[in-house]
């Protein structure tokens, strides 16, 4: 196997770093515009089998020529450059994985699905820690029953120690985090795919090993698994889990315009408010030095053998020390280069562009992650009680 992972970032080592333990693997090509960046996760990979690259993502025919000869490639890269890479790797005739982020433009991927299968490769955007995992979770509970009526998916990244005012830490992309904040959502809601603002509806939860936390709407989260369900799953969202009080503060930053993409002038500048936002975010956010946690708590309800049932999914996963991974690099990493093994291996063996929902066989891919040392629990329980003679 021979395998391309553009972007050396924390998600692009993660996903490296699981590429490298496969023994089948013969070559790693890690490819990035920043050398610095190349140099740092090659000594931290440390691997003979891995060659580094420069590279200019958005230089479509230079991302085609460095693709041939590998057989998948892995987008690790900010959302907004993987119709690019995706359409390069077609044209390479290579299998892609990415990590989504935004639906609008996942929806442009699978679109290219009659070009892929022509090409006989397989296109799987969306495969990261949500949606990605999150929804594979959620296609398995709706295997355990017979007709799903409720799926609520609850996911975050947060630090392990939250410091006020807002308590977080930046785990991935700036500009992902924005676009899950205030892009809209999608949902389910009578059946109905319907949008709601991101960050909205803000609701108390708790959390095993947390407690008591926050969640709210997460623009792509969903991705296209609601559309996929509309018309056969009555209720549908996914929201983030936030520690309490982190939700109102984006969210007035929203409503006073920090986030707008409209240029302003400002003495002889003109900058759109999202770009500083974002620099802010990174600057503000970023502690490579402190623990990261990632959590899942994700909720299924309908009807099993005649019975209103549920499944419920828990994962508590924790920054690594032994490798000095963060819990998002494992959870994010990690399942793009699970499938992107799977695509490799034949085990994923249908050309074309899908969804991850449609794409991606459940009870594999969860004994992937088993093997990887990822603590996912679930549990089936019936909601009536059993009748009495």
């Amino acid at each position: 196997m021979r395998a391309l992972v553009i972007g050396a970032g924390m998600q692009g080592r993660a996903c490296a770093y699981d590429l490298l333990k496969n023994p089948g693997l013969e070559r790693l090509t890690l490819a990035d515009a920043d050398e610095r960046g190349l140099e740092r996760a090659a000594r931290w990979l440390d691997s003979r089998r891995l060659k580094r690259a420069r590279l200019d993502a958005c230089d479509a025919s230079a991302v085609k020529a460095l693709a041939r000869g590998h057989d998948v490639v892995v987008s690790c890269v900010p959302y907004f450059l993987n119709l690019t890479l995706a359409k390069a790797a077609i044209a390479a005739r290579c299998h892609f994985v990415d990590l989504g982020g935004n639906t609008e433009i996942v929806l442009k991927e699978l679109a290219l699905h009659e070009r892929a299968r022509a090409a006989g490769v397989t296109l799987l955007p969306d495969v990261g820690l949500g949606p990605g995992m999150t929804t594979t979770l959620a296609v398995h509970g709706m295997g355990q029953l017979d007709s799903t009526d409720e799926v609520l998916i609850r996911d975050g990244g947060l630090p392990q120690r939250p410091r006020p005012p807002m308590n977080y830490m930046l785990t991935f992309s700036e500009h992902g985090l924005i676009n899950e904040y205030v892009e809209q959502a999608s949902a389910l809601r009578d059946f109905k795919l319907v949008t709601v603002p991101g960050l909205s509806e803000v609701e108390a939860i708790d959390v095993p090993g947390l407690g008591r936390m926050e969640a709210a709407h997460a623009a792509g989260g969903l991705s296209t698994l609601a559309r996929t369900c509309a018309g056969k799953v009555r209720s549908m969202d996914c929201k983030l889990i936030r520690y309490p009080g982190h939700c109102a503060v984006v969210n007035a930053m929203n409503a006073m315009g920090f986030f707008s993409r409209k240029p302003l002038r400002v003495g002889g500048l003109r900058l759109a408010p999202r770009q500083l936002s974002a620099a802010l975010f990174r600057s503000h956010f970023l502690r490579p030095d402190e623990e990261d946690l990632v959590v899942i708590h994700t909720t299924v309800r309908g009807l099993k053998d005649g019975r209103p049932a549920e499944v419920v999914y828990d994962m508590l996963d924790r920054f690594e020390r032994s490798s000095g991974m963060t819990a998002m690099m494992r959870t994010t990493g990690f399942p793009a280069a699970i499938v992107a093994q799977m695509l490799a291996s034949g085990e994923i063996a249908k050309p074309g562009a899908y969804p991850v929902e449609t794409g991606i066989p459940p009870e594999a891919f969860l004994a992937h992650m088993k093997r990887r040392g990822f603590d996912i629990r679930w549990s089936l329980r019936f909601l009536d009680r059993p009748a009495t003679s």
